[in-house]
This record gives C-alpha cells, sequence and structure tokens, in this order.
C-alpha cells in the first residue's frame, strides 16, 4: 500500500508539473500567435508589439540559455502557424493529396520556421541581466535571425516581422524607412519599438508610472504617426500600361476545357480602347497563357491550342492586345529529351503585335514542395511527390533580369514568390525602371494573397521602384515606389486597370548596399549593446 501511495504521488505530482508547464507553454504560443495579427489580412500592428514585448520579457526571467531557446521556439511555434495558415489551403486544389495533411503542413513548416526566434532569444539571453542592452540585442539578433530565415535551405522570409508596421493602402507607414534599412532592418525596429514598449509596462507594473508611461506611450505614439503621414505626391510617368485580373477560379485554371473561355475574358479585357497603334504595356498574370507559345515541341503537346499551332496561339495573342501592344503573361516552357519532358520553366513570355516571343524570363526563386521536390532521391520514395501539382519538377533560371522592353521601358521581372525576397528583386548591374510581378494567389485563401501584396509594398519602398502586380483573381495593384497602392482590383472580381507606369525614384541606400544595410544596422544595435554593458560594468 506504501508503494502504491508513493507511486500515485508521484503520478500527481508529474500532472500537476505537466499542467504547470503546459500552461505557460500556451501562453507563450499565444504571444506568438498574437505578434502575427499585425499582418494582414487582419493589420492589429499593436499586437505584434505586444507578443514580442512579452518575449523579450519572458526572455529576460528564462534561468538559462537553452530555456530562452525554448521560450523562443514556442513563441515562433505560434507566431508562424497563424501567419501562414493560407498554406493549408493549397491542398484543398490538389487532388493526390488529402486536405487535411494541408493543416499538417502549416504546423510542419513552423516547426522549422520557429528556430529562428529560438537563435534570437538564445543570444539574447547573455544580456539578459541589463534591460537596455536585452532590447537592443534581441533587436539586432533578430535582424539576423529574420536574414538568415531568408536563404537558408533556399530560405522562407514571408512575413517579416516589419511587414507588420505597414500602413494601409494610401499610406507607406513605418515602412518608409525601408529604404534607409531594408525590411529585415524594418523588422529589427520593429522589436526595437516592442522593447521600449516592454520595458515601460514593467516599469509601469512596478510602480514607476512616469517613466513607464512615457516608454509604453513612445512606441505607440510614433507607430500611429507613421501610419497616417501624408501620402506622397503621385508621379505619374509616360510608359502607358493595361493591367488585366481575369478573376480565374483556382479550380479551372489548368483545365482544358476551360482554356478558350480564359482567352476570351482575357482578351476583352485587353482589348485597345484609345490610341490603336501606339505603344503600350499589356500585363497577365502567372498561368494568364495556360497553352505552351513555344514551338519546337512534338504535336501533341499543342492538343489544346488554338488550330494545334503555337504561331496560330501567338497571333491570336498578338491580335488581342492590338497594334503597338506588348503582352507579357506568364507561361510554361518545357525541357525535352527526344520528345519527352523532363522539366519545365516558369516564365513570363513577351509577345509583340506580330506575334513574336520578344522577350522571355524564368523564374529563378521556386517553390520547394509546390514547383519541385526538393532532396527527390530521398523524398520521392516516401510518396512525397504527390505534393506536386503536374508530373515533372520546374527548372530555376538564371536570376534577376531587366529586360529592355524599347519605348516602354527597363522592366524587371519577379513571377509571383520571388516578390518576397529582399535584396533579390532586381539585376544591380541593370537597374529597371519598374518591376513586373504577375502572380497566381489563388491557391491561398483569404490571408495569402494581402500578405504577399504587403511583401510587393515592401519591395517597391526599399528599391524606389514601382511595381505593377497582375493576378488571376486579385489582389492585382499598381505600386508606386513610396509604397502607395495607385490602382488595385480586390480578390474575386474581373477587372482592367489603365494608366501611366509611376516613376521610379533614384537608388536608394538598399538597392545600393542591398542586405547588407540590414546587417550593418544590426551591427549597430549590437554594438550599442556591447557598450551599454560595458559601461554598466565599469
Amino acid at each position: 500500500m506504501a508503494m502504491f501511495d508513493k507511486y500515485k504521488r508521484r503520478s500527481r505530482l508529474f500532472a500537476q508539473y505537466c499542467w504547470h508547464w503546459g500552461l505557460r507553454g500556451a501562453g507563450v504560443v499565444t504571444l506568438g500567435a498574437a505578434a502575427a495579427c499585425g499582418f494582414r489580412p487582419l493589420g492589429l500592428w499593436p499586437l505584434t508589439l505586444v507578443g514580442v514585448a512579452g518575449l523579450i520579457w519572458l526572455v529576460g526571467r528564462a534561468t538559462h540559455p537553452k530555456w530562452a531557446a525554448l521560450i523562443g521556439w514556442l513563441w515562433g511555434l505560434g507566431h508562424f502557424t497563424l501567419g501562414n495558415n493560407w498554406i493549408a489551403t493549397a491542398f484543398t486544389y490538389q487532388a493526390k493529396m488529402p486536405v487535411w495533411l494541408g493543416g499538417v503542413a502549416v504546423v510542419g513548416l513552423s516547426l522549422y520556421l520557429a528556430l529562428f526566434p529560438a537563435l534570437a532569444a538564445w543570444g539574447a539571453w547573455y544580456v539578459r541581466r541589463d534591460s537596455v542592452a536585452r532590447v537592443l540585442g534581441f533587436a539586432g539578433l533578430w535582424i539576423v535571425s529574420e536574414w538568415l530565415r531568408g536563404w537558408v535551405l533556399t530560405g522562407f522570409p514571408w512575413n517579416p516581422l516589419g511587414a507588420a508596421m505597414l500602413g494601409d493602402f494610401t499610406h507607406p507607414g513605418l515602412a518608409a524607412l525601408a529604404p534607409w534599412l531594408g525590411t529585415y532592418g524594418l523588422s529589427g525596429l520593429t522589436a526595437l519599438f516592442a522593447g521600449v514598449l516592454g520595458e515601460g509596462l514593467v516599469r509601469l507594473a512596478a510602480g514607476d508610472r512616469w517613466r513607464g508611461a512615457v516608454l509604453a506611450a513612445l512606441p505607440l505614439a510614433l507607430g500611429s504617426v507613421a501610419m497616417v503621414l501624408p501620402t506622397p505626391a503621385e508621379r505619374a510617368g509616360h510608359i502607358p500600361y493595361t493591367l488585366i485580373q481575369p478573376n480565374v477560379a483556382q479550380a479551372d485554371l489548368d483545365d482544358p476545357e476551360h482554356f478558350d473561355h480564359q482567352f476570351i475574358d482575357s482578351a476583352r479585357l485587353s482589348a485597345p480602347r484609345v490610341g490603336a497603334g501606339q505603344p503600350r504595356l499589356v500585363l497577365w498574370p502567372e498561368s494568364g497563357v495556360p497553352e505552351y507559345v513555344r514551338d519546337g515541341y512534338p504535336a501533341w503537346y499543342y492538343q489544346f491550342t488554338f488550330a494545334g499551332d503555337p504561331w496560330m496561339a501567338r497571333l491570336r495573342l498578338a491580335r488581342a492586345i492590338g497594334r503597338g501592344g506588348l503582352l507579357l503573361t506568364g507561361t510554361v516552357d518545357l525541357d525535352l529529351i527526344g520528345t519527352r519532358a523532363i522539366s519545365g520553366q516558369n516564365v513570363i513570355s513577351g509577345i509583340d503585335d506580330h506575334g513574336r516571343i520578344a522577350v522571355s524570363y524564368a523564374k529563378a526563386h521556386l517553390v520547394p514542395f509546390g514547383e519541385y521536390l526538393p532532396a527527390r532521391a530521398w523524398l520521392k520514395p516516401l510518396g512525397l511527390e504527390r505534393v506536386i501539382p503536374g508530373d515533372m519538377d520546374f527548372r530555376p533560371g538564371p536570376g534577376p533580369r531587366t529586360l529592355n522592353l524599347g519605348s516602354l521601358g527597363q522592366a524587371g521581372m519577379q513571377i509571383c514568390y520571388e516578390i518576397v525576397f529582399p535584396g533579390e528583386v532586381t539585376d544591380p548591374a541593370h537597374r529597371p525602371d519598374y518591376i513586373v510581378n504577375p502572380s497566381n494567389d489563388g491557391w491561398y485563401g483569404d490571408w495569402g494573397p494581402p500578405q504577399h501584396l504587403a511583401q510587393a509594398r515592401l519591395r517597391a519602398i526599399e528599391e524606389g521602384l514601382p511595381v505593377l502586380r497582375s493576378t488571376t483573381n486579385g489582389i492585382s495593384a499598381v505600386i508606386d515606389a513610396d509604397g502607395v497602392i495607385r490602382q488595385f482590383a480586390p480578390r474575386g472580381v474581373a477587372a482592367r486597370l489603365d494608366g501611366m507606369v509611376p516613376l521610379a525614384h533614384r537608388a536608394t541606400l538598399f538597392a545600393m548596399g542591398r542586405n547588407m544595410v540590414s546587417l550593418g544596422f544590426a551591427a549597430i544595435l549590437l554594438g550599442l549593446c556591447a557598450l551599454v554593458l560595458r559601461r554598466r560594468r565599469g
């Protein structure tokens, strides 16, 4: 009986221990999720500051660096699971995989992405004893961790923390500082604001009302003012464009039975209205032309192409845009061995008014598990090949390119997901006049498209270049060099946008230094952290 009582007591203590630490862990996960509420479509940026402030405070109370890292990891788990919930929607369009696997994919990805906040928390623990040093150190380390997240294992920089401080469509918000800090630097500044807010709240709780109130109010006041600063004046250029959003349902996009209807709808939206014969840029989305338009493939690849002939298909496109037009549209090119396609490329094809392919750009930053299967030799036996739509991998292009479009200017090209990579969207040797960003966001539910648009705005601001974004069913937009959306088409409607491409700014500091600018800001923050610690010890 005594032995039974001992085990019963130990079981009760173990259950209490698990309950106690389980509640704490759930609280940390909730803080991370709260911080993700600052991203689109919610845009509740004060919650982002509160969530990050809670993380910094908890790191300061941790008794060991491994506990600090665990806190950062749990926080990241909640943060990325909520912020990336749109990934689950993609599985509803993938017949080869069960829908429930989408939720597993979101959590699985978050388990990995959470390692980067864990890294920042682990490093900040070593300067925890001084509150000023802890905030400065955490902000600097956060920049480094986000930069690492942007390239390790091909990178996934989606939803950088600084995106929460982007204003509404007509206001850049705190992101107006991105030309001098870069997106990762803006994330560090956001973490700095959160740390100041957290210190203010701690002082208020300790009874230091005046200092606490000032510190807590300062970041909230600065953020609020930044969100309502006057909208920069519009600077329209001289290059005419017609940007279309055909509103093609994702389920119909690759169905040959709908190809002709898709073309008719897109052609109707693209028809010349005034000034026929004048040069005009016509922008269709990624997957805008589901047919193969290049010559040289075996005949069966053209079975759904107009008249079974790629030349006739291109000529039909040329007639749709009219004399003087240049169509930039998403298409697919094939790599053949004999008569068998072994891979493909996701491309932007520039088709002129004579039906010729005048320019072409191949996507370089491909989506892992979306456009190709990484480590195929290992993962294919596990059945993960079924995650990839279609029967072959895509092959990456050579990287950012600036295409000379003659009187239509110098165009930088970025297809869909490529636009989310800071410092990797233009050819540094040939600065473009604007960036074309065709996309297909129909996979990604209600949260993905507004987040994708927000990151396109960040690229426009930090590079000082307008971005023209045509999508299959929204959100399409014309973004000027200040990140202000001058025209847009909401989700779920067919629309046409006409105007003049906004003017670019001169090359920004970020455009010249790229992510080294953000890392330089991180070095300043870490240097100030070291200086504070040295003075306190002295």
